[in-house]
C-alpha cells in the first residue's frame, strides 16, 4: 500500500502488522473502536537511527515536519499526588506544560516525566512513545491543530517505525481531551 503522507518504502495497515508494535500499542489497535476504522492507522517501517524528528524529516521528507506530532509524558503534582498524562502536539510546537497542561491536570506543578518513568509506565521505547496504547487512567491531552490534519505522523511505541494516523482519530483515543493552545511556538 502507498502511505497517505511521506515517502516510505513500506506502509501497512496497523491491524495487519501487530507484531511490529509494542504490546500496549498492538492491544490498542486490536481493540480500536471509533468512527475512524483501525485499518486507516498505517504503520511505516523506518530506521531507528532516524527516529528523532529533525533527522527523520531530513531523510523521509521535509513536508512531514508540518504533519508530525510529538507525544510527551508529563507529571502533574499536587500535594503528595502525581498524575501522569500524555501531551500530543505538532512537532513544530512545544507543549505548554506550565500553563495549559498544569491547569488541565489541576496540578500545582507540572513537568516532563523522567525517561525511566515515561518508558516504564507506558511500556514503550523512549523516542517512540505514542498516544495509542497508553495506560487507561492517563489523560491524553491533544492539541486541536493535531486533530485538524488529515494524517499525522507519530511514534509507534518503538524507535523503529512510525504510525500515520488520521487527525480526527486522536480525539477518539481513550482519555483524550482536545485543547486549543496546548502546542505553542
Amino acid at each position: 500500500m502507498r502511505a497517505p503522507i511521506g515517502r516510505f518504502d513500506h506502509a501497512t495497515p496497523a491491524p495487519d502488522c501487530l507484531g511490529e508494535l509494542t504490546r500496549p500499542v498492538a492491544d490498542a489497535v486490536r481493540d480500536w473502536h471509533g468512527g475512524v476504522p483501525a485499518d486507516r492507522i498505517v504503520y511505516v517501517d523506518t530506521d531507528p537511527e532516524w527516529a528523532d524528528t529533525a533527522t527523520f524529516v531530513e531523510h523521509y521528507g521535509r513536508e512531514l515536519l508540518g504533519q508530525s506530532a510529538n507525544c510527551v509524558v508529563v507529571a502533574g503534582k499536587r500535594g503528595g499526588e502525581t498524575t501522569l498524562a500524555a501531551c500530543v502536539v505538532l512537532s513544530t510546537t512545544r507543549a505548554d506544560v506550565n500553563g495549559v497542561v498544569r491547569r488541565q491536570l489541576g496540578a500545582r506543578k507540572a513537568s516532563f516525566a523522567s525517561m525511566d518513568t515515561a518508558t516504564g509506565e507506558s511500556g514503550m521505547e523512549y523516542g517512540g512513545i505514542t498516544p495509542i496504547g497508553l495506560p487507561a487512567d492517563w489523560p491524553v491531552l491533544v492539541d486541536s491543530a493535531v486533530v485538524d490534519l488529515p494524517y499525522v505522523l507519530v511514534g509507534s511505541g518503538r524507535r523503529r517505525g512510525k504510525l500515520l494516523v488520521p487527525g480526527k482519530a486522536f480525539a477518539e483515543i481513550p482519555g483524550a481531551v482536545v485543547l486549543e493552545g496546548l502546542g505553542v511556538a
